[in-house]
């Protein structure tokens, strides 16, 4: 897609129904941050109801203005994709409990200079532990490992700490401004109304503003540095790679794609910053490969073929097949891309296929692939983010005791991976048509 050209502006319709349509769903996130602030978790209804009455107008804008063949208004994009991100900073996390970590790991790099090597469980007993974060401390989940977050987000953790010690709000602040970055960069790389399904999506404005996942971060710099290589700035963009890939290893997958054409020394420089980035911690004795390990080897979450594929192969079996059709897959996608000539990886094929072949999918994980999904819009990757939000249907948002905690009813992975398997049909009957001229 080309990137905005600003020389014809927007007409005054299409300014109009871009701010009705954004106030619409400034009210659903301002509702949505209400029931946020109220004791005790939003009804999964609640939540349900607000994200298709914030995502579904925004489908409808889209197409709507797309097919009418006027442009879409840029700064009104922004504003209102700033508007929503300020309802999730009033409303705070909600169905997650992750953040409790990351102001943990805040506290413990700021005091001891490494939030590694340590579990949070060997501190439940410690008198020097202030107030503030024992009552932080018993909120952790999984308190027997050491954290499980990289290098970058480590730094973030501590700047919000810096910032307000034990404030999630701090971090929601922080992660915010990386995003709204992100959208910026991605006016460089896509017209406007394409940039305008990731800025306005709910699953985005949920997992960064509302939640404050960390992976914008990593998203970020991987499309800084996509944006950089573009312009043949290698040595900056190679610097923003080590840096997306310290944050979380999804990035590794786009590395090597985005310096296919760069020389040799810039690989180099790449590998430098990322290792540069994780040598203090592992001289302090420890990292989040520790933790990272025991993900990969035993944690199991709202899968989609490995879950079909376990219940045939053993967990070993299924995971080694699934791993070896995707090196495949990513292997002669490289070779496609390298011939193909063109500066923009499909991370929405890449990570789509990584997610499907994955032991956990979690929602925010999205966020690495939908940012590419604005680039090359599909209809299965938007559909994706809605239906994906489907995975909180668990015991512990159910408040069913009888199942686990992330146990989910037996009926929620086919209600959430059947419209995206039907979407991605429909993607490829068009493209075939397309292709063929019928």
């Amino acid at each position: 897609m080309p990137a905005f050209n600003g020389n014809a502006g927007p007409s005054t319709a299409a300014r109009r129904l871009t701010d009705i349509t954004g106030l619409w769903c400034a009210a659903a996130y301002c509702a949505l941050a209400f029931f946020a602030r109220q004791p005790g978790e939003p009804a999964l209804s609640l939540f349900f109801l607000t994200a298709a009455c914030a995502g579904l107008p925004v489908f409808f804008l889209y197409f709507y203005i797309s097919r009418r063949g006027e442009r879409f208004p840029v700064g009104r994009i922004f504003l209102w994709a700033a508007v929503f991100r300020f309802c999730g900073l009033l409303g705070g996390p909600f169905f997650e409990d992750d953040f409790y970590r990351y102001l943990w790991d805040g506290y413990r790099f700021a005091t001891v200079g490494t939030p590694y090597g340590i579990a949070p469980e060997a501190f439940f007993a410690d008198p020097a532990v202030p107030k503030l974060f024992q009552g932080i401390l018993d909120q952790i989940n999984n308190p027997g490992l050491a954290t499980i977050y990289a290098p970058v987000t480590q730094f973030v953790f501590l700047l919000g700490y810096y910032l307000s010690p034990g404030s999630v709000t701090a971090l929601q602040a922080i992660l915010i401004v990386f995003d709204l970055v992100t959208i910026a960069l991605l006016f460089r790389l896509t017209s406007a109304g394409n940039v305008m399904l990731y800025a306005w999506c709910p699953l985005v404005v949920k997992e960064i503003a509302f939640t404050a996942h960390p992976d914008g971060v990593g998203v970020c710099f991987l499309l800084a540095a996509i944006v950089l290589s573009r312009k043949s700035r290698w040595k900056t963009a190679s610097i923003c790679l080590g840096m997306a890939a310290a944050t979380k290893v999804f990035a590794l997958l786009l590395v090597p794609l985005v310096l296919l054409r760069a020389a040799p020394r810039y690989w180099m420089l790449s590998a430098a910053v990322f290792l540069g980035l994780y040598a203090p911690f592992v001289l302090s004795g420890g990292t989040d490969m520790q933790s990272f390990a025991v993900f990969a080897r035993e944690w199991e979450f709202n899968s989609a073929l490995f879950g079909l594929l376990s219940a045939v192969l053993g967990t070993f079996e299924s995971k080694l097949v699934l791993g070896l059709g995707f090196a495949a897959l990513w292997i002669s996608y490289g070779i496609r891309y390298r011939k193909s000539g063109e500066r923009i990886p499909r991370g929405d094929l890449i990570y789509g296929a990584l997610l499907a072949v994955s032991t956990v999918i979690n929602p925010w994980y999205l966020l690495w692939l939908l940012p590419f999904a604005a680039v090359f819009p599909t209809t299965w990757a938007w559909t994706a983010s809605l239906a994906v939000l489907a995975s909180y249907i668990t015991g512990l948002n159910l408040n069913d005791y009888t199942m686990g905690p992330y146990q989910q009813p037996i009926w929620v992975r086919p209600l959430e991976f059947t419209p995206i398997v039907l979407a991605a049909g429909y993607d490829v009957f068009r493209y075939r048509r397309q292709k063929t001229g019928c």
